[in-house]
């Protein structure tokens, strides 16, 4: 079947777009076939999606179904900033992708400030993947019977689960939740370099299989929400998810001044009044400014699961006026990154992430940092532009 006949069957309704590759050689030659439909079927011409560098044959492998093409966004760089991190020691300039006017230059100004006053402090302090199947029973009685099953067999599940993976750690199986005749535990792993997800996924349901053949229950579903992927949840915000971040800064008030145009004590008013009382009357988990802006813009530069940025986007923001000095920290409990697997080996993502000398094994806590340090600077930045009266300003100049 050539090209012309595949494309009438489509048009026709006689064809769906993944069966395009059993007539096909290579999924370049699919991924042609599939484009030109779609421009006959929308009436429009695809120029600048059909341009592209990728190996759109790895992609297609590893990241993608029924390709067309690849949409591209600017990507700038702000920096450097200096980070003071236990494994990002270095000034690093910073590759942010997005199309929203002023965020570069909000982030660069922070990153200026954060040099001048000697570099941000930056720590990994938790590491965990989590996977929580939901699991039916026929009583509570039964139920606890499951969850006495977890809490005595830990060590045996343990070894059964790391026995599909080479790189992930059974932690720990906890919290163990029933609700009526239904059990929630929260399996959690440390992954490596890797995110994860997969990972986890995979060594759950084999965990799973020797709780049916032990007790005759099953689960009926792999995830019952308490992991908890992609949601903002309270319990990623205690109990920590991906990694887990902490950074924080002392700006001498000649450089609160100079760089950010006001002073420590009007930024403490406005974090306080915006970031804590103002998220807190709104009911939000995330007591920050932007945090997503500058973790959507990373995360796009470097080949991140971009669905993660909504876990990401949670943390807080605090601000202390120290004798005109200023005390500004962010934490960020949920943070999913990888820098082996997923998209960062699309070939532009993994360029984003040799900018920051993170590409591949053995460098995930460093982008950890870097991650926590660019957001530092950019609601650094941002509070700073409230404080001083420049955020309308400033999008009217740089927003376009």
């Amino acid at each position: 079947m050539d090209k012309e006949e595949i494309i009438e069957k489509l048009l026709a309704g006689e064809m769906k777009l993944y069966q395009i590759d059993k007539y096909t050689q290579t999924a370049t030659e699919a991924l042609d076939i599939r484009r030109e439909f779609i421009e006959r079927y929308s009436d429009c011409k695809l120029d600048q999606i059909s341009n592209y560098t990728l190996d759109m044959e790895l992609a297609f492998a590893k990241n993608i179904e029924n390709p067309i093409g690849t949409i591209q966004v600017p990507i700038g760089v702000a920096g450097p900033v200096t980070i003071n991190g236990e494994h990002a020691k270095d000034d690093f300039f910073i590759p942010l992708a997005t199309s929203e006017g002023a965020l570069l230059a909000s982030v660069n100004r922070g990153c200026s400030a954060i040099t001048a006053a000697g570099g941000v402090n930056a720590r990994v302090i938790g590491d965990k993947m989590t996977r929580a199947p939901v699991i039916k029973t026929e009583s509570v009685v039964e139920a606890v019977k499951v969850k006495q099953w977890f809490e005595n067999k830990f060590d045996e599940l343990k070894e059964i689960a790391e026995s599909t993976t080479s790189h992930g750690k059974l932690i720990k199986i906890d919290p163990i939740i029933i609700v009526g005749n239904y059990v929630y535990p929260r399996f959690c792993y440390s992954t490596g370099d890797s995110m994860g997800m997969n990972m986890v996924t995979i060594a759950t349901e084999k965990v799973l299989e020797k709780l049916y053949e032990d007790l005759g229950v099953h689960a009926i579903a792999l995830s019952g929400n308490l992991c908890v992927d992609k949601k903002p949840a309270a319990i990623n915000v205690v109990e920590g998810r991906g990694k887990t971040v902490v950074a924080d800064i002392l700006i001498p008030e000649a450089i609160v001044k100079t760089k950010l145009k006001t002073t420590a004590k009007a930024i403490e008013e406005v974090n306080t009044a915006k970031n804590l009382i103002g998220s807190a009357a709104a009911g939000s988990m995330a007591y920050n400014a932007h945090f997503a802006n500058m973790i959507g813009a990373l995360f796009l530069a470097t080949g991140q699961d971009a669905a993660h940025v909504v876990e990401g986007s949670l943390g807080i923001t605090t601000a202390e006026d120290r004798d005109g000095d200023l005390y500004f920290s962010v934490n960020m409990p949920d943070l999913p990154i990888a820098t082996i697997g997923g998209g960062t080996r699309l070939e532009t993502a993994n360029e984003g992430l040799q900018i920051l000398g993170c590409a591949g094994s053995g460098n995930v806590n460093k982008f950890a940092e870097i991650v926590i340090s660019t957001v530092l600077a950019g609601e650094l930045s941002l509070v700073g532009a409230l404080a001083a009266g420049h955020l309308a300003k400033a999008h009217k100049e740089l927003g376009r």
